[in-house]
């Protein structure tokens, strides 16, 4: 398959490919390795670079709070010696000693006042971008799901989806507080307040900063540790989706066969793994901070014992020493969380990379580039010597060589045994797949030469299983044309034979349809299905065995009644039903993907082959069916 540019923050040099992705979730091969670490955190700050403005607000508050934090120690140091002086010094009188008190009272207030104040706007600014950034790529996450092929969803399940796009997306998110704007922070507080204690006095200002290589030694092995395990717990809370999905779209058969116990066993070996996960996590990031917390404080005392010392000596004041104790008492807390910072940056990189990876991928079937729309004159349809296979080295073909013509005004019947490839036709008309081989036309066009959009638009497909939305019936009926008049929903629904149905309903065609349309028959969905078409205008009609589930006499009047639409195009009937095709200009047998028998009902009958074989045993059944009536 292949790549191309993302919709948002632009791919870096040698970004995942559909083979390579970063995660088995995909059900294909895993090779993290392909992007780096720096890659994703790179394309990670390119977004938040989208906004500016906001950025440069929030990095300039986390430099000011950054300022003032460190006049705090400075202030302190002086008044410390202002309340010496007054102590060890009576020329000092009494006013002048609490003058200055107070003034450094005031400066120290002013200080922490004003560091408050940046730290709150810092801390806004910094998650007011994050939920910018989480808002843009929801949007684009949901807008390549919807481009990305059916070949692409045949093999990935929704639950894995579905935590792709809210738990990483939240790992990115947290990045721009926790991450970005925090280490910009450390910076400036090591950076700044390292060279005024070094400048101060050189051997306390290095043993100040002496646990420093071992925290960022000890982070980045941290850092390894927790990337792997974020991303074997993302990969676990994706098995909790998919689990979780299942058992909610299957809860009636979950019932009906008394498995709750079960599920919920699965469940619970799924929740131990991911919980076992989390709590190594958890343990490692504990370890790590208490690591660096330890060589905080060893720091810490040799700089109270050596500056202990200098004081004796008389080499420094207690106020100057007050300033080192205080810096490093004010960088405890920069330290205690930096357990959290490498935390954030492996969680950003490891969600970043299974969000981009979706992201990058271009779908199988996309409008070529000189694409044109589809103006349908005639409507007719070819498949010339068509073959396909699913895109799996295993998979067996599905269609060998198939061909046939179907015009404007008449119908094509394909019947066969399941598994024959009929439903592999109605699928590459509208191109949900592409021919592994020959060629589909409309006019005269080959399909890949026009718009995938005007395709569609050209060519309706009622499909067996027939999927409804949690929202009233007219809007199910009116999904195609959201703007459809009563006058329109009504004939839709008079033409699928269920108006009469939805006038026993107290509230009409404002009933509420349960999820997946479940308060409904099989028979009642499969007709909501057909008004949905019905609708709408088509140059071709498929019909995929839409008529499974109704009763003969009901199709027969549905057949009926939708004798004007298909008057003005080409229609395909694919049904198990020969009664639905026995009315068809022409019918062809598959099976195996192979053309076994083709002709109108009566010469097929008069062939005496498999169709004529399997009329007669339909028959039978039918007549059978009579006498038990």
């Amino acid at each position: 398959m292949a790549e191309g540019a993302a919709d948002i923050g632009g791919r870096p040099k040698g970004a995942i490919t559909l083979r390579q992705q970063a995660y088995r979730g995909m059900g294909v091969d895993a090779d993290y390795g392909v992007a780096k670490d720096t890659a994703i955190l790179w394309r990670i700050t390119r977004l938040i670079f989208k906004y500016r403005l906001r950025v440069a607000l929030a990095v300039g508050a986390t430099i000011a709070a950054a300022i003032f934090q460190l006049m705090i120690p400075h202030f302190l140091g002086e008044a410390v010696d202002n309340a010496l002086g007054v102590l060890n010094n009576n020329t000092i009188t009494e006013a002048v000693a609490r003058e200055a008190l107070f003034k450094a009272a005031l400066l120290l207030l002013g200080a922490s006042i004003l560091r408050g104040i940046f730290t709150l706007a810092h801390n806004y600014g910094g998650e007011a971008i994050g939920h910018m950034i989480a808002y843009d790529l929801r949007l684009a996450f949901y807008k390549k799901l919807q481009s990305l092929s059916f070949s692409f969803h045949d093999r990935v399940h929704t639950g894995e989806l579905i935590t792709r796009g809210m738990l990483d997306l939240e790992g990115v998110r947290m990045f721009v507080n926790t991450g970005l704007l925090r280490l910009v922070l450390l910076i400036n507080l090591i950076g700044a307040g390292g060279y005024l204690l070094l400048t101060n006095d050189p051997l306390l200002g290095t043993l100040s900063f002496s646990f420093v290589p071992f925290v960022a030694w000890q982070s980045s092995t941290a850092r390894l540790r927790l990337r792997a395990l974020w991303l074997a717990l993302q990969e676990r809370m994706g098995t909790l989706g998919q689990i979780m999905d299942e058992n909610l779209t299957g809860i009636r058969v979950v019932r009906a066969f008394g498995a709750e116990p079960y599920e919920i066993a699965k469940y619970d070996v799924a929740s131990d793994d991911a919980m076992a996960i989390a709590d190594e996590r958890i343990k490692t990031r504990a370890a790590s901070t208490s690591v660096m917390t330890f060589a905080y404080f060893v720091a810490m005392g040799l700089v109270l014992w050596v500056g202990g010392l200098q004081v004796q000596e008389g080499a420094m004041t207690v106020g100057d020493l007050t300033v080192f104790l205080t810096f490093i008492t004010i960088l405890q807390q920069p330290v205690r969380q930096l357990g959290l910072l490498v935390n954030s940056i492996a969680r950003a990189s490891t969600c970043g990379a299974r969000l981009f990876a979706v992201l990058d991928l271009e779908p199988a079937i996309s409008d070529h580039p000189d694409a044109k729309v589809l103006k349908p004159s005639k409507g007719t349809v070819r498949f010339e010597n068509v073959s396909f296979t699913y895109d799996d080295e295993n998979a067996p073909p599905v269609l060998h060589d198939v061909s046939f013509t179907v015009e404007r005004g008449k119908t094509l019947g394909i019947v066969g045994p399941s598994g024959s490839g009929k439903s592999t036709i109605a699928n590459l008309l509208p191109r949900y797949y592409d021919p592994s081989a020959g060629r589909i036309t409309v006019d005269n066009v080959e399909i890949r030469e026009v718009t995938i959009t005007s395709l569609r638009q050209a060519i309706r497909v009622v499909q067996q299983d027939s999927f409804l939305f949690t929202t009233t019936l007219e809007n199910n009926i009116a999904y195609g044309d959201p703007w459809a008049d009563d006058a329109m929903v009504q004939g839709a629904a008079s033409t699928a034979q269920i108006d009469g149905f939805v006038g026993t309903l107290p509230e009409g065609y404002h009933t509420l349809v349960g999820e997946r349309g479940v308060s409904l028959s099989g028979g009642q969905k499969q007709r909501v299905a057909i008004a949905r078409t019905a609708m709408l205008e088509a140059a071709v009609l498929v019909f995929d065995d839409s008529t499974a589930a109704i009763d003969a006499e009901t199709e027969r009047r549905i057949r009926s009644a939708l004798t004007k639409h298909t008057a003005h195009c080409a229609t395909i009937i694919i049904s198990h039903r020969l009664g639905a095709l026995r009315h068809s200009d022409e019918i062809i047998f598959l099976e195996a993907g192979r053309i076994l028998e083709r002709g109108d009902h009566d010469s097929l009958i008069a062939q005496g082959g498999r169709y004529a074989a399997l009329f007669a045993i339909q028959s039978q059944d039918d007549v059978g069916e009579k006498a038990i009536q």
